[in-house]
């Protein structure tokens, strides 16, 4: 190799004049055997040299390379200084295992890069619904790069191209306004797909000249003249005029850089003045996976359409490709979520079966219970939401908010209501969740349909009416649900200290916990939430740097005493904001936080299996409690371990499915306490008011004997349910005090469900 000083001609930004030597002592390259390095060289080079360079000699001086690219290669072939040749952009291999070349041979190409053609594609572009920014995005590159694009082959199947009769058009640029010809097909074809029918107007194929067509798609105003009659022309006219433009195009991803970008430029170019003939939206799905990998026969990994259908069953496979993903990302369909998913589906179905059962102990009356408001207002929520998800062809988001999270609501109801579920809104459930899933899972759906006795198809009844939504029982069952989280890891962590001793006794299980609830922050706290909602709202809805932070508080009045809180705080209401909005810095809740935690303490004491919860607020607190830091919307818990005494619960009643139990006494208890803590642990109870105690009037004897079955309460006394409990944990006694009267309980008692 000849040694030579390189000429600069280009000026690019990071570069300077020099991008060669640059790029390899940036990327140390050594030699041309480091093939990696100088391929990665050539890419950065020569992508930022065509969109930043600049040149610095000759008569385009000052000029960037990419404005000036074609007329510098204009003026080197006509100076008889260059010649054009063509290459492929990567290796191309036939077939036939052959490695492919650019062959020079005469060619029809459309000039993509035409100003005003493209002008116009750009805007259709713009009107154009792609239901992902991924797609637009991809559509806007192709029109940013795309000129001329080779549009003829010579052999084939394929249209002759009319100006050149011995070139097809190839099958890219073909059939970009076919959809236009569906507008009258069935005024042609009489309904026959193969050509076999008769047209119902009487027409022959050889009536349809250009001309006819040019008027039928309105390129010209004036009846052309034919053997058509007039009146069967403009009828024809009509039916285009009534359909067209195309509503919507579903296509692959892969067709964006080509055939869906011609199919913008050519509606643009075959009605130029009428923007009402473009497309309106264009849907580009990515491709299907098989249990996260590339389907492929010689990897076995692929399944046909008939033994999905027989694996899955048809419900089945519309809703796991539901699940399987819709954005333009390539979707996974995975096998065990399609069992799994089957599965659910199952267990709905059996469910309304038995919600149907007129066994079933559901309530009636009013629908004013905290609970009935929370599940209402969620229903109508989620059914909203899945209707506009449905309207974007969402189909898996839609699952997500009319399935999975339908469900959920209904599962959290169902655990919330210790009073039982409402009648009226189990069936509106029902109802609602057939109609939302019967696009994705129809025969499913109309088997409910028919099971909860509606009449007629599924598939023709309206969508349901969702009701206005009232956010505050949904902020409040979403308070409720987070608390209980936090208050579940909080015992989890009791539960397991981090650093045992080794041999130590484990901790005791806790049996009460004591809940603080804040009504305000501190005014220190309520001065930074002030602050920082107000910067917040100043810098278009974002935060700035800490540092304006710690210079706004650092000499602030009502903050020295609490310097060092300061910034952890604010750290952690911007955590709270990222996850939940501006919201988070709000100084009050849209509910009394300590009427909810007391409506809901049943709930509370099942979740963390407590047999006792107090709740108070932080004016409330014992000694020696620290609720300084206790904000709105954060209560603390405390666990403790309270002394009780075990006394055995037997049901007498055969073959009524509930047995015998084991249910601490604690002090204070009531009958109420005592009947939610039989129901925890017999599931056979559904409502606690029908439970009646009874005490044996001879503690020692009576448990000996017999219980006669058509006279349980024999010997017997029941606790009336203003009765209170008491315990001596020493003597390991239980007491029953009624009607001023405090006698011992016994270590058996008798539980009927009446």
């Amino acid at each position: 190799m000849v040694a030579f000083e390189p000429v600069p001609i280009i000026d690019v930004e990071g570069f300077g004049t020099l991008s060669a030597p640059k790029i390899c002592e940036e990327l140390k390259i050594q030699s041309q055997n480091d093939r990696e390095k100088l391929q990665l060289a050539k890419e950065r080079v020569y992508l930022k040299g065509f969109y930043e360079g600049v040149l610095i000699v000759g008569e385009f001086k000052g000029k960037k390379v990419q404005d000036i690219k074609k007329q510098i290669q204009k003026l080197l072939v006509d100076r008889g200084e260059a010649a054009v040749y063509m290459e492929p952009e990567k290796l191309v291999v036939s077939r036939s295992g052959d490695q492919c070349v650019v062959a020079l041979c005469d060619q029809w190409f459309l000039d993509y890069g035409n100003a005003e053609w493209k002008a116009q594609a750009t805007q259709a572009l713009a009107n154009l619904n792609t239901y992902h920014d991924e797609s637009r995005k991809n559509f806007e590159a192709t029109l940013d790069w795309l000129h001329e694009h080779a549009c003829s082959r010579s052999y084939g199947l394929g249209t002759k191209l009319p100006w050149d009769p011995q070139y097809l058009i190839e099958s890219l640029s073909d059939s970009t306004i076919y959809m236009a010809y569906y507008t009258v097909a069935h005024l042609l074809h009489g309904g026959s797909f193969d050509g076999s029918g008769t047209s119902p107007l009487g027409i022959e194929p050889e009536e349809m000249t250009p001309e006819v067509w040019d008027y039928l798609f309105c390129q010209t105003a004036t009846v052309p003249k034919s053997t058509i009659a007039v009146d069967k022309l403009k009828k024809m006219r009509r039916e285009f005029e009534y359909w067209y433009a195309v509503d919507l195009r579903v296509s692959g991803k892969d067709l964006i850089p080509n055939h869906l970008t011609y199919y913008l430029y050519n509606h643009c170019a075959i009605w130029p003045n009428d923007p009402k003939k473009w497309p309106q939206a264009i849907r580009a799905n990515g491709h299907l996976l098989l249990n996260s990998e590339k389907m492929s026969k010689s990897t076995g990994n692929f399944l046909t359409l008939s033994d999905a259908l027989e694996k899955f069953s048809a419900d089945g496979m519309r809703f796991a490709l539901a699940d399987a993903g819709d954005t333009i990302e390539d979707a996974n369909f995975v096998e065990a979520m399609a069992d799994a998913g089957i599965l659910r589906l199952y267990a709905f179905l059996e469910w309304v079966r038995e919600m149907m059962d007129t066994d079933v102990a559901l309530r009636t009356g009013e629908q004013n219970d905290i609970c009935d408001q929370i599940f209402i207002n969620e229903m109508n929520l989620l059914t909203k939401q899945t209707d506009e998800f449905y309207e974007k062809m969402l189909y898996k988001e839609a699952l997500r908010t009319g399935f999975y999270e339908f469900q959920a609501a209904r599962d959290k109801y169902r655990e919330l209501c210790v009073v039982g579920m409402h009648r009226d809104l189990v069936l509106q459930f029902i109802e609602w969740q057939a109609l939302m899933l019967s696009p994705i899972c129809p025969h499913l759906s109309e088997h409910i349909w028919t099971e909860i006795g509606k009449s007629g198809l599924i598939v023709n009844a309206k969508w349901p009416t969702a009701g206005p939504v009232d956010m505050v029982p949904i902020k409040v069952s979403s308070y409720l649900m987070n608390t209980a989280h936090e208050f579940r890891l909080k015992l989890k962590n009791y539960l397991t200290p981090p650093k045992a001793k080794k041999g130590a006794a484990p901790v005791e299980k806790p049996t009460l916990a004591i809940i603080l609830v804040a009504k305000l922050y501190p005014q220190w706290q309520q001065v930074i939430l002030g602050t920082m909602k107000t910067i917040y709202e100043e810098n278009k809805n974002q935060f700035p740097d800490n540092r304006v932070f710690s210079e706004k508080f650092k000499d602030h009045a009502d903050l020295k005493k609490y310097v060092k809180k300061v910034m952890p705080f604010v750290a952690g209401v911007k955590e709270r904001v990222a996850a939940e909005g501006a919201s988070a810095m709000r100084t009050s809740l849209d509910f009394n936080e300590l009427d909810v935690l007391k409506q809901f303490a049943d709930y509370l004491v099942n979740t963390l299996d407590m047999e006792n919860i107090e709740i108070k607020p932080t004016d409330e607190a014992g000694e020696g409690m620290n609720v300084e830091d206790i904000v709105p919307g954060q209560p603390f818990i405390v666990f403790r371990r309270e002394p009780s005494v075990t006394v055995q619960f037997v049901n007498p009643i055969p073959m009524s499915g509930l047995f015998q139990c084991d249910v601490p006494i604690m002090e204070g208890d009531s009958v109420v306490k005592i009947a939610k803590r039989l129901k925890r642990t017999e599931r056979g109870i559904k409502d606690i008011n029908r439970v009646q105690l009874w005490r044996y009037d001879d503690i020692v004897l009576g448990p000996r004997k017999m219980v006669l079955f058509n006279k349980p309460t024999d010997a017997k006394t029941q606790i009336p349910s203003n009765a209170c409990f008491s315990i001596d944990v020493k003597a390991n006694q239980a007491f029953v005090t009624a009607d001023s009267k405090r006698v011992e309980l016994g270590a058996q008692v008798i539980y009927l469900v009446v």
